[in-house]
């Protein structure tokens, strides 16, 4: 008995002294654990977030996904799914759940699948303030605060902040995130199979990640699914349909995506500008000027136009060559290797082929779809397959190859593009920014051609030249003679210069509209002549051009400068809008993470401020590029359209190295060019008509659907006199009305002296220089 009392009475003051150590740590740390008041008014990083004008998501950035949700927003079906794997007594414990720890211990020791033993509120205490490292000081402290927020903050609180802060794989915090990320749909629209799927995320968002892992992502889903049953949250007619339900997964290749990610880089750019290194965490939405049906179709369309493009190019050889087992497993193994390393290009696709021959190529793809290509869709490889094919193109077993679907649902062999392209489309009565591709695809090159591109424009810069003629006395009706120039050595001060149409012929007398038609480069050159070069650099200033690029030298004619295609966007749209300039501009409003808004662009007005040229000008002007889309080498615009409202102009370069095609119906310019970034020939036979003019199209086909044919008012000053257009002072026979029939313009009292023929530092430029 004596030992028994002496046991007890050292036990019981170990005990005291035990506790009496606890509490002096325990007084001792506490003081010092964070500060909670501030997650009452919970502010995580959030992501800047582009969209377009209608609120599709363009983009976003920041290192953390996440949209801050209030638990009142939160569905009931994913709060509960979330409570009966991470904590179904949640709302019955004070922080520290001694049941579920009992539970998991008990689990563990007969080898039962763990319900785990840490609350929400722990778990927040955790992920906020406390590192990952498992020491026992840190538990200690994981409790304390554990007691800390449950005794500062409501229930709700802290499962608004769990479910906002919590890390789920992809990028994405937060189960609103995730949802976007795997499902591509709101949280509030998710299905109680879908909030089973991200429920499981918490515990290993990498080993349950659906995409990635989709069998134990699947596993983890059913239990859920059985635990939300068994806890009652919903019914077993409700678990039974879940586990029936197919999870439709968010791919990166999702058609319902918008791709204008130029666009969001551009906004990065500009909101970063002002905001600094805050843009990424404030939770900044900026809503652009973009329209998202219209971003998608111009993606589209530029892309179909430099495909159609390849497809006419010599075949430059698998990607790759790698030797494949023979073991099926081992087979996939290897594909899925290097496929890793070639990925997909929007619709244009990698597989590795597994037998090849003339007449058929059978490739597997990274998800196990064999692809059997025959016909027609070997055409574009032909050099590859052909017994002859050097060893780098020849395309045989285990060469990586580029393939992609045909309207007809064929598969074809391509490859990927060298050749780039830039689209921007604009509204011409505000200068607003409604589509914009800067490129075939950005992850290749994130170069932004439509604004960073200085390309020389062709003949696309003939209507500038003839809009200042236009001032000097010419009309549409004024005769030129499309008749061979040439400067002798003794005129340029270097060697003879003898420009030529891009046609090589030569039609001999013709009015101004029918030269600007057929894009007439000896009728451009008197016309400048005429008109004089320095008269003509300073008039497309009035354009948004600037003159420096634009050297005062005949070769202006032929559109021998430098533009970029925004720049082509704002001075085709002085003509669009009667003779008014506008600044392109994309950023509409911006506003915080709770939508208040901090900063708002209002649309230009059109006033005598922002006048460039006479509104006569650009009426006359209008008809001339009508006609080009009529008649001239743009004719099958409004042939393909059946409009009459559309106007434009194309422009091939000398030796085919750029292809422009610069229009617009009075509610939309756009640009299309296509060219190579260091720039080579793009082919004898291509032109701007054969290769920007078709993506215009498309793009005008879907942008002008149900949009009212336009007819401009006729504004003062300008007459119709017998079918054509002049300026009132200039009709019947007043003006120049013809010029180079003679050698001279007539009457010589309204035209300029005609210019010097070109110097000898304009000589150097002109082989490379010249334009059609």
């Amino acid at each position: 008995m004596r030992i028994l009392v002496w046991i007890g009475g050292l036990s019981l003051a170990g005990a005291l002294a035990l506790a009496f150590v606890i509490a002096v740590a325990l007084a001792m740390a506490y003081p010092n654990l964070p500060d909670v008041s501030d997650l009452a008014d919970y502010r995580p990083k959030l992501p800047l977030r582009v969209y377009s004008a209608e609120g599709a998501l363009l983009g976003e950035f920041g290192e953390e996904r996440r949209t801050l949700t209030p638990i009142n927003e939160i569905p009931k079906v994913m709060k509960d799914a979330v409570l009966a794997i991470e904590d179904t007594r949640f709302f019955e414990h004070g922080g520290v759940d001694y049941k579920g720890m009992l539970r998991a211990a008990l689990a563990n020791l007969g080898h039962v699948k763990s319900q785990g033993a840490s609350t929400i509120t722990m778990q927040v205490a955790r992920n906020v303030y406390l590192s990952s490292e498992k020491t026992f000081t840190r538990k200690i402290y994981e409790i304390l605060l554990t007691f800390k927020l449950e005794h500062s903050l409501t229930k709700d609180q802290i499962l608004e902040i769990y479910m906002n802060q919590i890390y789920l794989g992809n990028r994405a915090y937060g189960f609103a995130a995730a949802s976007e990320a795997y499902f591509g749909k709101p949280l509030k629209s998710i299905t109680i199979a879908e909030a089973a799927m991200l429920a499981g995320l918490p515990k290993a968002p990498s080993a349950y990640n659906p995409i990635s892992n989709p069998k134990r992502a699947r596993a983890r889903q059913l239990y859920i699914i059985d635990r939300m049953e068994e806890n009652g949250f919903i019914t077993p007619e409700q678990a039974a349909a879940a586990r029936q339900e197919v999870v439709k997964l968010r791919t990166a290749s999702d058609s319902a995506r918008v791709h204008a990610e130029y666009v969001a880089e551009m906004v990065r750019q500009l909101v970063f500008s002002q905001y600094g290194n805050e843009a990424y965490t404030r939770g900044l939405n900026v809503y652009t000027t973009v329209n998202a049906g219209d971003q998608n179709v111009a993606y589209q369309a530029l892309r179909r136009g430099i495909m159609d493009y390849e497809r006419r190019q010599h075949y430059r050889g698998p990607e790759q060559f790698v030797t494949l087992p023979s073991d099926p497993q081992e087979l996939e193994d290897a594909v899925d290797d290097v496929l890793a390393g070639h990925p997909d290009n929007g619709d244009v696709l990698a597989a590795v082929v597994l037998e090849a021959s003339p007449r058929k190529v059978v490739a597997l793809r990274a998800n196990g779809d064999r692809i059997e290509i025959t016909g027609d869709g070997l055409k574009p490889a032909e050099s590859g397959l052909s017994d002859k094919a050097a060893p780098n193109i020849k395309i045989r077993q285990g060469a990586v190859i580029r393939i992609i679907k045909t309207p007809k649902n064929t598969w074809e062999i391509t490859q990927l593009p060298e050749v780039e392209g830039a689209f921007v489309a604009i509204d011409p009565s505000t200068g607003a920014i409604k589509a914009l591709v800067g490129g075939f695809d950005f992850e290749k090159n994130k170069f932004n051609h439509v604004t960073q591109a200085w390309r020389q424009p062709g003949s696309s810069f003939k209507p500038f030249i003839y809009s200042a003629a236009l001032e000097k006395g010419f009309t549409p009706a004024t005769v030129v003679n499309d008749a061979p120039l040439f400067f002798d050595a003794g005129a340029t001060g270097a060697q003879p210069w003898e420009p030529k149409n891009y046609d090589g012929k030569y039609d001999g007398p013709m009015t101004l509209r029918t030269a600007l038609a057929k894009s007439k480069n000896m009728v451009s050159i008197r016309v400048l002549q005429a008109v004089g070069p320095k008269t003509a650099q300073e008039w497309i200033t009035h354009f948004g051009f600037e003159a420096e690029k634009h050297p005062a030298y005949l070769t202006m004619a032929l559109g021998a400068g430098s533009v970029t295609p925004m720049q082509m966007a704002t001075a085709y749209s002085v003509f669009a809008n009667g003779g008014y300039r506008v600044n392109p501009w994309l950023i509409a409003r911006v506003t915080d993470h709770k939508g208040r808004v901090l900063s708002e662009t209002k649309p230009p007005a059109l006033d005598d401020s922002a006048r460039a040229i006479p509104a006569r000008n650009a009426f006359v002007m209008g008809t001339l590029l009508q006609e080009v889309t009529r008649s001239g080498t743009a004719a099958r615009a409004q042939a393909t359209l059946k409009r009459p409202d559309l106007y434009g102009k194309t422009g091939t370069t000398n030796d085919a190295i750029d292809a422009w095609f610069a229009g617009y119906q009075p509610t939309l310019t756009a640009i299309t060019w296509i060219g190579y970034d260091t720039p080579r020939n793009l082919g004898s036979r291509e032109t701007g008509g054969g290769l920007s003019l078709p993506v215009w199209i498309r793009f005008m086909e879907h942008a002008l659907r149900g949009v009212p044919v336009s007819e401009p008012a006729v504004p003062p000053g300008v007459v119709n006199v017998g079918g054509e257009w002049f300026y009132e002072e200039y009709a019947r026979n007043a003006g120049v009305t013809s010029l180079g029939l003679d050698g001279a313009s007539a009457p010589a009292s309204t035209a300029t002296a005609p210019a010097a023929p070109p110097s000898s530092e304009e000589r150097n430029r002109i082989l490379d220089l010249f334009r059609h």
